[in-house]
């Protein structure tokens, strides 16, 4: 269903500002304010969960002005952590969005493939070494570890930047230490990804398949998780219908139609999106 020119999109569109952004607040964790409903992050997450892709205005402007951040020819904005070596963090979720809508961007790919190269170390054994990692961190982005923290990897930025970069046998490894991670997703999902929901009507559902999205896009998904596919074919209804129930509207991935004061839409939302992740896998 095509959901581009419903109410919400256009409301999100409407906010954009003429430099491809949302306001002075790019990353999602940052709180909005009154002058700025939400951070670009945000509605880049929205509009993608919409159908929004490359080939539309909005997202074509935003991936412009994030390629001319990574050039350094703009700063997106003055948000700033100081436990974190931010200007990489702000190249890694650039990097990130950008890949996420252009796959093939090359100063995105660039990138990419430097993380590629620290996960391939980080599990040449075939299992996860974190001195190996933090080895491979130091010297593919020539940081000093003195009172910054490595960025893990176990994150919503890097496992959506490393999809179709890892060689087969890292990929396996990778995606099984991930299943098991008792921290899930960070940003997405903060539980182990090889538990399912305890209940399937939930918007803790909804934020597990944000983590299965993520982990489908990989070559090995399909092999890895049949068991979400089961798990989800045994909780459709007698009309072949998904209902994660009314809580699970969050304004990130639902709800896709402009209301659901009627329970066929949310329905229909649901069945939407599971039918679309059961495809991929």
């Amino acid at each position: 269903m095509n959901h581009k020119n419903g109410k919400i999109a256009q409301q999100i569109i409407e906010l954009q500002k003429d430099d491809g952004t949302w306001g002075n607040v790019f990353h999602s964790l940052s709180v909005p304010t009154n002058r700025q409903p939400m951070t670009t992050e945000q509605a880049l997450r929205r509009l993608k969960n919409l159908g929004f892709t490359i080939e539309d205005a909005p997202i074509r402007k935003a991936v412009d002005c994030m390629e001319a951040c990574l050039r350094g020819e703009r700063k997106i904005d003055n948000y700033w952590e100081k436990t974190l070596d931010w200007d990489l963090y702000t190249k890694l979720m650039l990097s990130t969005w950008i890949k996420i809508f252009e796959p093939k961007n090359p100063i995105a790919l660039s990138f990419a493939k430097r993380w590629a190269n620290i996960i391939e170390r980080a599990f040449a054994d075939g299992k996860y070494n974190n001195e190996a990692y933090k080895d491979a961190y130091h010297r593919e982005f020539y940081r000093d570890a003195k009172g910054k923290k490595e960025i893990g990897f176990e994150t919503f930025y890097v496992i959506s930047l490393l999809q179709g970069l890892l060689t087969k046998e890292t990929e396996d490894c990778m995606l099984d230490y991930m299943l098991n991670y008792d921290k899930g997703i960070y940003y997405i999902y903060q539980k182990p990804i090889n538990r399912l929901p305890e209940t399937f009507e939930s918007i803790e559902t909804s934020r597990y398949l944000s983590a299965i999205e993520i982990l489908s896009g990989y070559h090995l998904a399909k092999e890895k998780l049949g068991f979400v596919v089961k798990w989800l074919e045994e909780n459709k209804d007698e009309n072949g219908q998904w209902d994660l129930g009314s809580k699970a509207k969050d304004n990130v991935c639902f709800p896709l139609s402009d209301s659901w004061r009627s329970i066929e839409y949310r329905k229909a939302d649901c069945t939407e999106r599971i039918a679309s992740l059961i495809q991929k896998l």
